[in-house]
């Protein structure tokens, strides 16, 4: 059997996924052990030892000015912002995308305006935003929504221009106006789409999150990381980059079962 015909069972597939990261592991902790054996005091490939004792303490020991468990206190602070930052894009990408992509007079006159947006650099406003909404949250919030949002737009309204012009046919001989149209046709195959471009923009939206909170912040993942780093604590940065990864699997893993579950119709069988 050859490969482009060849079924992989979940198990099969799960087992196959942690080939790649348990070599990447093996790999690591070969370079570590063979760079602290040349240099014991070498910071650049820290042991997992060094590691697990950098990270307890910022998981078991409060911090003596704050209080704070500051492990913990970043997390809760990060998904805070991206939490705000994705619910906003996402209501907004359901009602602008979905107008766009039904109604042809909406989309002729506001198309371009999105596209402009979409392909400015996110990061290159994120001066106006501090200027705009200062140094807290708001600007924040703002360049995530800002980054994203035009994307998932402009996928929405395209998705939804495609569909088959039967079915616009089929409704208004039944008698449907636009706004029936919307929501009993164009809202429900949105849906699906909608969920499959948040997956896809998980990853800018982690981006512009980690950007915002290295300039300006006081507690956060990106914050974290951006601080230790002049002390080059890899101890510290390596686990809080892994942590942000498996955050980002576990919010794609969530919105894919959410997706199979409420739109099993629109995934075919076997993906």
């Amino acid at each position: 059997m050859r490969w482009v015909n060849r079924t992989i069972g979940r198990s099969h597939a799960l087992l196959l996924g942690t080939i790649p990261l348990a070599g990447l592991a093996i790999a690591y902790v070969i370079a570590a052990a063979s760079r602290h054996a040349a240099n014991p005091a070498d910071k650049i490939l820290p042991l997992p030892a060094a590691m697990v004792e950098a990270m307890a303490a910022l998981l078991f020991e409060a911090d003596p000015l704050s209080g704070q468990l500051l492990f913990w206190a970043d997390t809760l602070a990060s998904l805070q912002r991206l939490g705000f930052g994705l619910g906003i894009a996402t209501l907004s990408v359901l009602l602008v995308g979905l107008v766009l992509g039904a109604l042809p007079p909406v989309r002729a006159t506001f198309g371009p305006l999105v596209t402009a947006i979409a392909v400015i650099p996110p990061i290159a406003l994120l001066p106006i935003l501090f200027i705009v909404f200062g140094l807290g949250e708001t600007s924040k919030v703002a360049l995530i929504v800002i980054g994203i949002a035009p994307f998932m737009i402009r996928d929405v309204a395209g998705h939804i221009a495609a569909n088959p012009r039967e079915q616009l046919v089929k409704a208004l001989t039944l008698g449907a106006n636009s706004w029936q149209f919307l929501l009993r046709i164009a809202l429900p195959q949105a849906m699906p789409r909608l969920i499959q471009a948040l997956r896809l923009s998980l990853g800018p939206a982690w981006v512009f999150l980690i950007s915002a909170e290295a300039i300006a912040a006081d507690v956060g993942l990106g914050y974290r990381i951006f601080l230790v780093r002049r002390y080059l604590a890899m101890d510290v940065i390596i686990p809080y980059v892994v942590w942000i990864a498996l955050l980002a699997v576990a919010m794609d893993f969530l919105l894919t079962r959410t997706s199979r579950g409420l739109f099993g119709w629109a995934h075919k069988a076997g993906h």
